[in-house]
């Protein structure tokens, strides 16, 4: 029994004699870690709203945000680790060899943080921008650096890995995107009358002061009939219902008109020789 107290005496004269030696130093040391975290998420804020302010695109003044938050962290835990004594060298070391290793082992996630790196620095596209990469297409609501979001006009959210994107055939059609139809109409019609009146149609359903006017002419000729082509630009964020509309009041137009469209391409009148 004696000797479990005096032991236990030992221990409590010990963690006495530490805390006494130590403890304002680890409390300093814990107190100047989490103001630190504090100061550095600001001030990561700051910088993303300070970079908006000036204009700057909206994921490119994240990104600073971001980096400046992360340096801040990384300078912070080195001086903490350094208040309780650590040395810094052998983890250093540690670390890069531990991220030399990960590179083999993570290669698929790292090429796409390496392509959101390079989508954020050369921004080919921006937030708010209708891109059309690998047969999908939507509006971009987030870039990250391990892949880009996509909203498309259902709702439905599409997320594109960056490595995906970079090095692809990449049509960023900003705000719209293209509609392009063909209507045959016959020989004996006035193309240049009907591309007028489709082009008035369009006009009326999509019409805006930002946007293009409507492309509307003789596409193609062929034996008994005319191509038409309609080309013109729609919201992305209501594509679809944009396109289904105007062709409906371009049929209307047309019906109304005396306007009869043909059947592409015309299989019955290419077999036909003249005076049939």
């Amino acid at each position: 029994m004696e000797e479990e107290l005096e032991t236990l005496s030992r221990l409590v004269e010990m963690g006495t004699e530490f805390a006494v030696a130590y403890g304002f130093q680890i409390l300093g040391a814990l107190v100047f870690l989490v103001i630190g975290l504090k100061v550095a998420g600001w001030l990561g804020g700051r910088a993303s709203q300070l970079c908006e302010r000036k204009g700057v695109d909206i994921t490119l003044s994240r990104f600073v945000g971001n980096v400046v938050k992360i340096v801040l962290v990384v300078f912070l835990i080195i001086i903490t680790l350094g208040n309780f004594g650590v040395t810094i060298a052998p983890l250093i070391a540690l670390a890069g060899a531990t991220a030399f290793g990960a590179t083999f082992a993570l290669q698929g996630p790292l090429s796409n943080y390496g392509a959101g790196f390079a989508i954020i620095l050369t921004r080919p596209f921006v937030v708010g921008n209708t891109i059309l990469v690998k047969g999908v297409s939507g509006v971009v609501e987030e870039v990250a650096l391990a892949a880009t979001v996509l909203r498309g006009e259902d709702g439905e959210t599409i997320t594109v890995p960056n490595k995906e994107i970079v090095g692809e055939i990449l049509v960023n059609s900003d705000a719209s995107r293209i509609v392009e139809s063909t209507l045959y109409v016959g020989a004996d019609e006035d193309p240049l009358r009907i591309a007028e009146l489709i082009r008035g149609v369009i006009q009326d359903a999509t019409g805006s002061e930002d946007s293009p006017s409507p492309l509307v002419g003789i596409q193609d000729f062929a034996y008994g009939g005319i191509a038409i082509g309609v080309r013109y630009w729609a919201p992305s964020s209501k594509y679809f219902q944009t396109r289904y509309d105007t062709n409906a009041r371009i049929k209307v137009a047309l019906d109304e008109a005396g306007v009869k469209l043909l059947r592409a391409p015309w299989p019955e009148l290419m077999t036909q020789t003249p005076g049939e």
